[in-house]
């Protein structure tokens, strides 16, 4: 198009018919084109592409963040993609991708072979316990710690077992062996449900500790499913199974029909992971969390306190490529954090929480030492 013009304008310009005004009109049009041609080169020449990789418990609100921001920050290119919490602490490490999801913070040593990298909430998360009980997953079904790591360790095989029985005297409960589902890459969903099984059993502790990735016991018939969608996928086609499910996963629970249990906190009262019993699960936080924000949050005190929560983080590198890229960072985790009522619909949507006042704080400090 540019060329063509240029040449009317040489013709107009030449022409003395022509009168002044029109001469100067085209050249300023011609000028504006040019100008906006230029202008366009430079601002996509300076787009930004962040890469973020991780969580699948967070990836159902990544992809609504990226959705948002996109739209209103024209030059920012976000994508996401759910591969894991320890895939997106690694790739964070490695360098290969911008922002980690994930639900497990990087362990102590992890943190001192890399000073450069920042553990930042973002938000508050739950996970679930369902299980798919025919005839039953309408019914409340309740559990503890203490059971569930005698399920996850074999000691406990089926499901009309005496610990089971006494949490649910009014349920016919089935004689059929239980069937543990877990999953199969390291996880931070693995972190958040083998922390609760190992503040509530000491045995577990001492035999099996917590982690993205642990030693499991042999359970006969036990399953491995990948990735909160596989393991809604896996409980629903397995009957007599039992498996933990990330939050955001509530609608994909509902759709699969499968039961959900009530779970036992330190006061002793069972609770389903509601946004009020989160919150209140949440309320202790600040003087629990340290500057640098890694802390474990599942089986925090309280009377209506649910039991299994956990921050949810990015993972990110304090010393990006260039500055361009650092901005861009800071500016979009900003946006996630910042209280309004849009992120609170973002956050509803996924059944999450956003960070309490205190904590809020931590997160924009962190968030700023990214350069």
């Amino acid at each position: 198009m540019l060329p063509n013009i240029h040449r009317n304008k040489e013709m107009l310009t030449n022409d003395p018919t022509i009168c002044s005004v029109c001469r100067r009109v085209f050249s300023a049009v011609a000028f504006a084109l040019s100008l906006t041609a230029l202008t366009t080169a430079r601002v996509q020449a300076g787009d930004v592409t962040l890469v973020e990789t991780g969580s699948t418990l967070l990836y159902p609100l990544f992809n609504i963040w990226v959705e948002n921001y996109t739209k209103t920050h024209p030059g920012v290119n976000i994508t996401s993609d759910a591969t894991g919490s320890e895939v997106g602490v690694n790739k964070i490490i490695s360098g290969e991708a911008q922002i980690g999801g994930s639900d497990v913070f990087m362990s102590d040593k992890e943190v001192k072979q890399n000073p450069q990298i920042v553990n930042i909430p973002l938000c508050i998360s739950a996970q679930m316990v369902n299980y798919n009980l025919p005839d039953l997953n309408a019914e409340k079904l309740e559990l503890d710690g203490t059971v569930l790591a005698g399920i996850y360790s074999g000691k406990i095989r089926d499901w009309d077992a005496a610990p089971i029985a006494a949490l649910n005297p009014s349920l016919k409960l089935p004689r059929q062996p239980i069937i543990p589902i877990r999953r199969a890459e390291g996880s931070g969903d693995t972190f958040i449900f083998t922390q609760f099984l190992a503040f509530s059993d000491s045995t577990w502790a001492d035999n099996h500790g917590y982690g993205t990735t642990i030693t499991w016991p042999a359970v006969p018939g036990s399953l491995e499913a990948t990735g909160n969608d596989g393991m809604v996928q896996t409980t629903q086609k397995t009957a007599y199974s039992v498996a933990y499910i990330g939050v955001s996963y509530s609608a994909e629970i509902a759709k699969a029909g499968l039961g959900t249990a009530w779970l036992k906190n330190q006061a002793g009262n069972f609770l389903l992971p509601t946004k009020e019993a989160v919150q209140a699960a949440a309320a202790g936080l600040g003087p629990r969390t340290p500057p640098d924000e890694r802390v474990c949050i599942a089986f925090a005190p309280g009377e209506n306190a649910y039991p299994l929560i956990n921050y949810e983080y990015a993972i990110v590198s304090t010393k990006q490529a260039d500055a361009a890229t650092a901005a861009a960072i800071r500016k979009f985790l900003l946006w996630t954090i910042v209280p309004s009522e849009t992120n609170e619909s973002y956050l509803d949507s996924v059944h999450f929480i956003a960070l309490p006042p205190h904590i809020w704080e931590l997160s924009q400090a962190q968030i700023q030492k990214i350069k």
